[in-house]
């Protein structure tokens, strides 16, 4: 199952995302929105399938719609250094467990908002994610039962403000300008999507690739982020887990040969199986 949420006049609307369009959850006899369906639980989702599968009327166009975040915006936990590849390009040594760090609720925007690089800094770079939606509060919970607590997946843009980031060894001030966590347009559930599988994950600038991995290239897997998270966070309905990213960013790159992110250009960051997450640079 694929879902969204879009915003209209009277407030933010859940949708099932079809290969005919996106049919609102009231039309399918539920009301609310994507947090509220994972909040419902799984015998809601089973119901809003099955009135999907009998339903007959009109859907809206995903090209006419205006997308709405993901989430309720509660906790925004990121892992760093989940790829190898990534830490070898950026002269990091490969974790021997999940690196953590955050960033704030303000952060997250949703599908086609545009994101403004202040002018009062400089090193702008992307770092296109697979991000894990919660569905149930996990507190110290075992590996083998990490998947009961996800609700599905989503597609995710950890921007960085490399000059900041790296001013210590903290790297919250470069990573959580607003909008700085672009997320969506749609999440898949767990029932439909794993990780674990070779699903292309592609970061573009302007048409152009520059990240091109797939999420079974993790060094930590969903399951083990979202277990090992547990004992220092207690994970709610809604919070989001981006799980880290691969080779190809910016910083990576031959210092003579850097060109940050600015006004103008076009980040997309595209996961196959869930969608393509699009946000101009302002």
């Amino acid at each position: 199952m694929k879902v969204c949420n879009i915003q209209t006049e009277c407030g933010v609307l859940g949708c099932l995302a079809t290969d005919a369009g996106l049919i609102p959850f009231e039309k399918l006899g539920f009301s609310g929105t994507v947090q509220t369906l994972l909040e419902a639980g799984d015998e809601a989702k089973k119901l809003l399938s099955e009135a999907a599968a009998a339903y007959s009327g009109e859907c809206l166009s995903a090209d006419a719609v205006t997308f709405a975040n993901v989430a309720a915006g509660g906790k925004l936990l990121c892992v760093g250094l989940n790829y190898k590849k990534h830490a070898e390009e950026t002269k990091g040594e490969a974790p021997k467990c999940p690196v953590y760090f955050s960033k704030f609720s303000d952060n997250l925007c949703p599908e086609g908002t545009a994101v403004e690089l202040p002018d009062f800094h400089r090193c702008y770079d992307y770092e296109g994610e697979l991000v894990i939606v919660i569905g149930k509060t996990a507190w110290n919970i075992e590996e083998e039962r990490a998947d009961d607590y996800i609700f599905g997946y989503t597609v995710g843009d950890d921007l960085s403000a490399r000059d900041c980031q790296f001013l210590s060894n903290q790297w919250l001030s470069g990573k959580s300008m607003p909008n700085f966590a672009p997320t969506g347009p749609y999440v898949v559930t767990k029932d439909a999507f794993n990780p674990e599988d070779d699903h292309r994950i592609v970061t573009r600038v302007n048409g152009q690739v520059r990240q091109d991995d797939y999420t079974s290239g993790m060094i930590f897997t969903c399951r083990h982020i979202v277990a090992d998270a547990s004992r220092y966070f207690k994970l709610q309905p809604g919070d989001l887990i981006y799980t880290g990213t691969s080779a190809g960013v910016i910083l990576g790159m031959p210092k003579g040969t850097r060109v940050w992110l600015k006004p103008g250009d076009v980040v997309e960051v595209e996961i196959e199986g869930i969608g393509t997450l699009t946000n101009p640079m302002i």
